[in-house]
């Protein structure tokens, strides 16, 4: 299940470029929160917080706890972000809220086990990972930070589809209309064999 963090946050009724220019300035980045029913929220958050936990991973995956003051809490998951195009900093974050018993759509990265002991993999074949992200509709409550893909029966030509791959309670693939495949093991290929020497002419012979 995804990590779950408390963040704390400053309201703000400004908005627009020139508010977020000036709470930038302030070494702060503008961020929303949006969603449940009820109505956007603009808030603020510290600009050293949100860069370490943004490159840290599963930021996207992570829940929040949103600390607003006066004791407001508002539970959330970032949805979006936005990086300056030449420094890879941190410009805006928009949040989802989450509301309980609430479902959400979300890519959940695909984490393979078992290649080390598969006998196709042993035999020279290829492991060909065709989905790295899944798209899953998934609780609010039991947010997966991975979908494991475990190949450590597979063999060459074999394929594993996501009927094969057991996934947490009330999560469930958004494509569901065909077993669409997750992994595969392609045959070695082939070597070509070096054209054998030509034999020396006998001695005497031209």
């Amino acid at each position: 299940m995804a990590a779950n963090k408390t963040l704390a946050a400053t309201t703000r009724t400004g908005t627009g470029k020139g508010a977020a220019r000036s709470i930038r300035r302030e070494n702060r980045v503008p961020a929303v929160i949006y969603g449940g029913g009820e109505a956007a929220q603009p808030i603020s958050l510290d600009y050293k917080t949100i860069n370490q936990l943004i490159y840290a991973g599963h930021f996207l995956t992570t829940i929040f706890d949103i600390d607003l003051g006066d004791g407001k809490v508002e539970r959330v998951i970032p949805r979006d972000y936005q990086l300056d195009v030449v420094r890879d900093t941190p410009l805006h974050v928009d949040f989802l809220r989450l509301k309980p018993g609430s479902t959400l759509r979300i890519n959940v990265p695909v984490h393979v086990v078992g290649a080390e002991v598969s006998p196709g993999v042993k035999i020279g074949g290829t492991l060909n990972v065709v989905l790295h992200t899944i798209e899953l509709r998934v609780p609010a409550d039991n947010i997966p930070e991975a979908i494991t893909a475990d190949v450590s029966a597979m063999g060459v030509n074999e394929s594993l589809h996501i009927s094969a791959i057991k996934l947490p309670e009330g999560c469930k693939p958004i494509i569901q209309d065909r077993d669409f495949t997750v992994v595969t093991i392609a045959p070695p290929a082939k070597v070509e064999e070096a054209p054998a020497p030509a034999a020396a002419p006998a001695k005497g012979k031209k």
